[in-house]
């Protein structure tokens, strides 16, 4: 049998080869894969849990916080705590802490937005003609923020710059009601509208004038109006010395008041209206969370146990918050301002009602200009060091609070921020809150967020409530997040959005948006100011907060014993998160193995010239981790059985025409008295020997093809090649050997001829193509379905690619294992399509040897070559684009399958899949093709 065997696979070796190539490749491609995919789910693992390792594993927030673009999307928008005040209780706190198994629980309680001065000096020394004896600089600012794209003037402010002596009220005599004592041993009665007794000129006539600077005398309460409406009047003498001489805070950045100081440079200590976020936290929970204590630069940490220092006072009691600042502020704002010297008038002796009028009208000569930002501000203010007259103090008096952004969505699958009017009023003070700051200039803009006051204690015996320094961190100090975790969870990086097309980024300037300092605004600032749990309730005393029953914003819960993304990890975050959401009917988002995920957002235009603009950012995507590891497992099990189905389905076409050709052999044989399962076994033999032959080829050829394409390939998995390669091969030959042992002597023997029936007459040639493939519909559907799968394959694989850059996985740490679909990937996907169309041409090549008398005969009518060509050219393009258009769109079928979702992107990808497959078949189509050239027509004819 053996030998019989042996001498059929000798006397049709063409056959044979072929077989034994696709079985080799079928076997091989199996090993390497699996492999591959050991070697890629290592990695991929490791790779995720290196880079998962976030400062907390669950974050808690009050019910009803997660909104439903959150719940549907599997997202936590950046910054999630702006917008959130209170909600959660100290009992539901307590719960918390309780569950076992956790290790540290950190709450955070968001107070609101404190407007504090932050000095923007503007030096105007070269503005000054020292050579006149009294002129005016006027300084005309222009604030500026969001990269420039927002700019908006401001009112002038005036600087009178005299040579002419100036006297000063004195503070340590008595002063009567309608005078107050001056410099000079005389009283002086004071306009009303001037707003307090302020600098007065020696003239050279003896006499003395006024020098008025209303303030809000003539604005009303100060957080009733924006800093742009802000205008001041400050007299300066320029001494014979060459310096300069003041009593308010031109000449340096610190007043001497009730004493005049001196200066070499006279510098406008403009002030800017910054809003700094107030959070206060569990120092100790803080601490072990992200190590708020080693952050700490100068001064000390915030601890547990500072009270709220309490100066009594009959009239106005003080109480001053302690809190640990920021070394960064976070806000993108500029002051700039062109100064004009104005000659020919002067404010000495004018009413405060006609002053601005005065100064406002008169012509002058450019003289410079200035500019400062906030960012070196502030670090000038740190500079100053920790202490009672250095850094820093601020405003408690009217706290800001500002609502969620709401989003629209467009059909593009983008988000719109929904646009917000102005609402400031008395939200940032008035005559009951008494906030001595003006609002901030961009609190008039077009915003995306409400904003309201905080309910504080107001009236007369409000107490005056202030913030004070204790201490400067760093929150790039801070422990926390990976690279691909940090920004959008973290509670202190800033929001940040890059430009999401070409327009926007021009006007970014090719950089981010970053918060502008606007509570309103889109981007939000993080926590500037951080104080502890205990100090909120005396700030929120006798106030009607609702924060006072409710003060925490959010609780951040990292579990004990979990160290980067792992499936027991999961398990054991699942298992807490749940029983927290059971004890305290919070909502719970389990943040391990989340990474940043793009969000493309739309922001409408503003007021103040920024444009609109597409924006992309960062927002948090859930449970990334699990969604990659399992797509890794999902594409190699799919991988898995594409290469093996397409194989046996290209085995079982060649062997099934192997036994075709030999039918008379066969029946020979069944009249010489060969039993059925002789026959069966003479083909299951043939298949079995060379599936063994291609087995051990396998074998020899697995371990260094793995270390080409940089697979781990052992010798024990290389083993497996032999019996898989065995059983591929029975298993392709088994419907073909039961086929050829049931057949009958006399019909084996008896020539093919197809049964009568009526039909179409085809009129083209594609249309004489198409009957073609369809007078024998299981070669056609076997050839169309193996190359079907093959398309599948390779569009799977190519979806597995497109998802792990980031856009189906939607986050940076897809963008990071997206070798993961490696080259071994594709080469297994590749060999499935060839061998696709490998079973295309086999096809052809088949019917072109069924149908050699029928082509002979339209030869011998009249038919030329290229005429038969196109002929059996269409009906591989035809079965081509069948099995193409197919696999395709079973491949996006398994692509929303493996990923769970199938954005449009996905189709054109598949689109180009098909086509290749489609180019790839009718390049296979011209091996059969050629084989026309040798049908001897003359013989055919005779034979028939």
């Amino acid at each position: 049998m053996l030998r019989f065997i042996w001498g059929q696979l000798r006397g049709r070796a063409g056959r044979s080869v072929a077989l034994l190539v696709g079985v080799l490749v079928a076997t091989t491609g199996f090993v390497v894969l699996t492999g591959a995919t050991t070697t890629s789910r290592l990695d991929v693992t490791g790779t995720v849990e290196r880079n998962t390792r976030a400062a907390y594993d669950i974050l808690v927030r009050p019910q009803g916080t997660r909104t439903p673009l959150e719940a549907e999307r599997g997202l936590v928008r950046p910054n999630y705590l702006s917008g959130l005040f209170g909600g959660i209780t100290l009992q539901q706190y307590e719960q918390v802490k309780a569950v076992a198994g956790i290790d540290v629980a950190a709450p955070i309680a968001m107070l609101g937005y404190s407007t504090t001065p932050l000095l923007t000096p503007l030096d105007l020394t070269d503005a000054v003609d020292r050579s006149l004896d009294r002129q005016v600089i006027r300084v005309d600012p222009t604030f500026v923020a969001e990269r420039g794209l927002s700019t908006a003037p401001g009112k002038p402010r005036y600087v009178y710059v005299t040579k002419h002596p100036l006297i000063y009220p004195r503070q340590d005599a008595p002063s009567a009601s309608d005078s107050v004592p001056y410099s000079d041993g005389r009283s002086y009665a004071v306009p009303p509208e001037c707003g307090g007794a302020l600098a007065r000129e020696v003239l050279p006539d003896g006499r003395t004038a006024a020098i008025c600077n209303p303030g809000e005398g003539l604005l009303g309460a100060a957080g009733t109006y924006s800093e742009r409406d802000d205008w001041s009047v400050d007299a300066v003498r320029l001494l014979p010395d060459g310096r300069f001489e003041s009593l308010t805070s031109l000449v340096t950045d610190t007043d001497n008041y009730p004493e005049p100081s001196t200066s070499d440079r006279l510098v406008l200590a403009y002030h800017l209206t910054v809003p700094f976020l107030l959070a206060a936290v569990d120092p100790e929970a803080e601490d072990q969370l992200v190590g708020l204590a080693g952050a700490v630069v100068a001064g000390r940490a915030v601890r547990g146990d500072d009270t709220v220092r309490v100066t009594p006072d009959p009239k106005v009691p003080r109480h001053e918050v302690p809190v640990l600042v920021t070394n960064r502020p976070f806000v993108d704002e500029t002051l700039t301002a062109r100064f004009t010297r104005l000659t020919g008038v002067s404010p000495a002796g004018v009413p405060g009602t006609a002053l601005e009028k005065t100064l406002g009208g008169a012509a002058g000569t450019p003289a410079g200009s200035g500019r400062y930002d906030v960012a070196t501000g502030y670090r000038a203010l740190l500079d100053k060091g920790i202490s009672q007259f250095g850094c820093c103090v601020g405003q408690l008096q009217s706290i800001v609070q500002s609502a969620d952004v709401q989003y629209d969505r467009l059909p593009d699958g983008s988000l719109r921020a929904r646009p917000q009017p102005p609402g400031a009023g008395e939200v940032y003070g008035g005559n009951r809150a008494f906030n001595p700051w003006p609002r901030p200039w961009l609190a008039d803009d077009v915003g995306s967020r409400e904003v309201r006051p905080l309910p504080l204690v107001e009236g007369y015996n409000r107490p005056w409530r202030s913030w004070r320094a204790v201490g400067v961190f760093d929150p790039a100090k801070l422990t926390g997040f990976s690279d691909l975790g940090q920004v959008p969870l973290e509670t202190y990086e800033p929001p940040v959005a890059d430009g999401a097309d070409d327009r926007s980024r021009a006007a970014l300037g090719g950089q981010p948006l970053e918060p502008s300092g606007n509570p309103a605004g889109y981007l939000s600032a993080p926590p500037l100011l951080l104080t502890n749990l205990g100090s909120v309730p005396k700030l929120l005393e006798r106030g009607g907060a609702p924060q006072i029953k409710a003060p925490i914003s959010a609780i951040r819960v990292r579990v004990s014993d979990v160290d980067g993304y792992s499936e027991r990890s999961a398990e054991r975050v699942r298992l807490i998160a749940e029983q927290i959401a059971t004890r305290t009917g919070l909502d719970v988002d389990i943040t391990l193995g989340s990474s940043p995920a793009p969000q493309t957002v739309e922001l409408p235009p503003g007021s103040f010239g920024r444009p609109l603009l597409r924006l992309t950012e960062n927002w948090s995507a859930l449970g990334v981790a699990s969604v990659i590891t399992q797509a890794v497992d999902r594409k190699s099990v799919v991988l898995f059985g594409l290469v093996l189905v397409v194989c046996a389905l290209f085995l079982g076409n060649a062997v099934s025409a192997a036994v075709r050709d030999r039918r008379p052999e066969l029946a020979v044989l069944a009249c010489l008295g060969w039993p059925v399962r002789r026959i069966g076994a003479l083909i299951l033999g043939e298949v079995a020997v060379l599936g063994l032959a291609a087995g051990l080829l396998s074998l020899a050829l697995a371990v260094p093809l793995g270390s080409a394409l940089g697979v781990d390939v052992d010798w024990r998995r290389a083993a497996l090649a032999v019996p898989v390669a065995l059983l591929l091969a029975l298993a392709a030959g088994v419907v073909p050997a039961l086929r050829a042992a049931r057949a009958h002597p006399a019909a084996a023997l008896r020539p093919l001829v197809a049964g009568a029936r009526r039909g179409r007459r085809p009129r083209t040639l594609l249309g004489l193509a198409v009957t073609n493939l369809l007078r024998t519909p299981g070669r056609t559907l076997l050839g169309a379905g193996a190359l079907a799968i093959g398309v599948a394959a390779l569009t799977l694989v190519a979806a597995a690619a497109y998802a792990f850059r980031g856009a189906i996985v939607g986050s940076l740490l897809g963008d990071l294992v997206s070798l993961s679909v490696r080259g071994a990937d594709a080469v297994a996907a590749a060999a499935t399509v060839l061998l696709g169309a490998a079973a295309v041409a086999d096809v052809l090549y088949l019917n072109i040897r069924d149908r050699a008398a029928e082509l002979a005969t339209l030869r011998a009518v009249g038919w030329t070559d290229s005429a038969l060509a196109r002929l059996v050219g269409y009906e591989g393009l035809a079965l081509g684009a069948t099995g193409a258009v197919t696999g395709a769109a079973v491949g996006l079928a398994g692509t929303a399958w493996m990923i769970g979702d199938l954005p449009g992107p996905l189709v054109l990808v598949a689109a180009l899949v098909a086509l290749g497959g489609v180019l790839v078949t009718a390049v296979a189509a011209l091996v059969p093709t050629a084989l026309l050239h040798r049908l001897r027509t003359a013989r055919l004819l005779a034979e028939e």
